[in-house]
C-alpha cells in the first residue's frame, strides 16, 4: 500500500501538470495574443511582426526618433488618433509603412510633420535641414483615408514592390504658401511599378505626383492645387518609365500644369507610352504642358541619351487654360519618335505653344 508521502507527491505532480500547459499550447496562446497589437508610443511599434490587426492610437513621436510600421503579411492596420512628429534632427522617412499586402485605413486621422518648424523658403536645397521624405510606403497593398500634414519638405515617397493602390489620401501643405516658405513638397514621388493612385488630394509647392521610375502606374481623379503639377521625373540616368496612364485629374494655380522633365544630361533612360485622358488643366502660369529633355531647364539644350516615345491625348478630351505669361505647349525634345497622337489635346491661352520634337509626330489637337 502506498505511504501517504508517495500520495502526496504524485497529486502534487498532477497539480503542477494541470496549471502548466504544454509548449504548443503556450505557442497558440501567446500568438492569438500577439493577433491585435496597439501601437501608441514609438516603443511599441518597434516588433509587429506576428501582428495580423494593428491599431494605431494617437501618439507623439520625439526629436531623433522614427516609425516603421512592419507587421505581419496581409495586416489590417488602422489609425484611431493622430501620429505627430516633434522637430527632429532625424533624416527622412520619419514613418515607414513596410507590410506586405498590407490594408491600410487613416481612418481620416493626421500624420502631421510640423512643417512651418522648418519652412525657410529653401527646401531640400539649404537652410534649416529638413527630413525627407516624410513618409515612405514600402510592401504592398491599399493604402487609404489619411491625410499626411505639413510635411517639411517632401512628403511621401511610394517604393512599393506589388501591386499597390493608394487612394482617398490629402497631402496637406497649403499653410506652406504664406510667404513662400514652402518649398520641395512634392506629394507623392513614386519609383514603383503596377501602382494606382486614385482620387487623391495635394495642396502644396512643388510636383503634386513624380513618376521616376516604374511600369504600371495610374494616376487618376485626384486634384491637384498651387503647385507644379502632374510630372514624369524628373528622369536620371538609368531611369525608365513606361505604361503611364494619367486620367480625369484636376490641376489647378500651379506653374506647370503636365509635365515630362529629362535630365539634359541622363543616359541609358527612357520614358514611353504615356496616355493623357480627360484631365481639366487652369490657372497655370508657365507651362500647361511641358515635354522637355533640357531639364534642370524647362526650354533648352535638350540631351540625347534618354529617348521619349509613344505619348498620346486621348480617350477624352484634356482641357489647359494658361495665364497670360505661360505656354500652352512646349516641346523640347532631342532624342523623340513615334506618331503622337495629341486629338484629345485642346490647350487655350498665354503666348500659345512652342514645338521642337525632334523625330517625332504630332497630330491632332489644338494649342
Amino acid at each position: 500500500m502506498p505511504s501517504l508521502s508517495s500520495f502526496l507527491h504524485l497529486a502534487a505532480l498532477v497539480a503542477v501538470a494541470v496549471a502548466t500547459p504544454n509548449n504548443g499550447t503556450a505557442s497558440r496562446t501567446e500568438t492569438a495574443k500577439r493577433a491585435t497589437c496597439t501601437v501608441n508610443s514609438v516603443a511599441s511599434a518597434a516588433n509587429l511582426s506576428s501582428c495580423t490587426t494593428v491599431i494605431i492610437t494617437a501618439f507623439t513621436v520625439p526629436s531623433g526618433q522614427t516609425v516603421t510600421i512592419a507587421a505581419a503579411s496581409g495586416a489590417s492596420v488602422t489609425m484611431t488618433g493622430d501620429i505627430t512628429f516633434a522637430k527632429t534632427t532625424s533624416a527622412g522617412p520619419l514613418l515607414t509603412f513596410d507590410t506586405t499586402n498590407i490594408v491600410f485605413n487613416g481612418g481620416d486621422r493626421n500624420i502631421n510633420g510640423n512643417g512651418a518648424m522648418y519652412w525657410d523658403g529653401q527646401g531640400t536645397n539649404g537652410g534649416v535641414a529638413k527630413p525627407h521624405p516624410f513618409v515612405k510606403f514600402k510592401g504592398s497593398g491599399t493604402f487609404e483615408d489619411v491625410t499626411v500634414l505639413n510635411s517639411p519638405a517632401q512628403a511621401i515617397s511610394v517604393g512599393t514592390t506589388a501591386a499597390t493602390t493608394i487612394s482617398g489620401i490629402t497631402v496637406d501643405n497649403s499653410a506652406g504658401d504664406a510667404g513662400a516658405l514652402g518649398h520641395n513638397t512634392d506629394g507623392f514621388d513614386i519609383s514603383a511599378s503596377s501602382v494606382t493612385l486614385a482620387k487623391v488630394v495635394v495642396k502644396n509647392q512643388d510636383d503634386c505626383m513624380a513618376i521616376n521610375s516604374g511600369s504600371n502606374i495610374v494616376i487618376e481623379d485626384s486634384t491637384c492645387s498651387g503647385g507644379h503639377g502632374i510630372s514624369i521625373g524628373s528622369i536620371a540616368t538609368g531611369k525608365t518609365v513606361s505604361g503611364v496612364k494619367i486620367a480625369r485629374n484636376t490641376v489647378t494655380n500651379g506653374l506647370y500644369g503636365l509635365r515630362i522633365k529629362v535630365d539634359a544630361d541622363a543616359t541609358g533612360a527612357s520614358v514611353s507610352n504615356v496616355t493623357w485622358e480627360a484631365n481639366t488643366i487652369s490657372g497655370i502660369t508657365e507651362y500647361g504642358v511641358l515635354i522637355s529633355q533640357s531639364y534642370p531647364d524647362n526650354d533648352g539644350t535638350p540631351g540625347t541619351g534618354a529617348p521619349i516615345s509613344g505619348l498620346a491625348f486621348n480617350g477624352g478630351t484634356t482641357t489647359v487654360s494658361v495665364g497670360s505669361s505661360a505656354n500652352t505647349l512646349v516641346v523640347d525634345c532631342g532624342a523623340c519618335s513615334g506618331t503622337w497622337d495629341f486629338s484629345g489635346l485642346h490647350a487655350t491661352g498665354g503666348k500659345g505653344s512652342i514645338i521642337a520634337a525632334n523625330k517625332a509626330t504630332i497630330s491632332g489637337g489644338t494649342y
